[in-house]
């Protein structure tokens, strides 16, 4: 008898957490910049901070769309994004 796996393979579920904080950033920068730390939007996203901040690395690289910087550090990461 054959057994569907319940698991994700790693690659689809990094790259639809990856679509969903840029979808969620996209949203959030279409009128203008904004700055957030990740421990204050990781339960909006469905991610832990730790997530966010490695998905951020990889996004300011890779989002064309999106214009990311690390801004400050005090207790964490702030981040500042606006649309390209």
């Amino acid at each position: 008898m054959y057994q569907m796996s319940a698991t994700v393979p790693p690659s689809t579920d990094s790259s639809s957490k990856e679509d969903r904080l840029k979808q969620y950033l996209l949203d959030r920068a279409k009128d203008g910049e904004m700055y957030f730390k990740s421990k204050f939007i990781a339960d909006d996203v469905g991610l832990s901070p730790k997530e966010i901040g490695a998905l951020m690395v990889k996004l300011r690289d890779s989002a064309t769309d999106l214009t990311i910087e690390k801004w400050s550090y005090t207790s964490a990461t702030t981040w500042r994004v606006e649309t390209a």
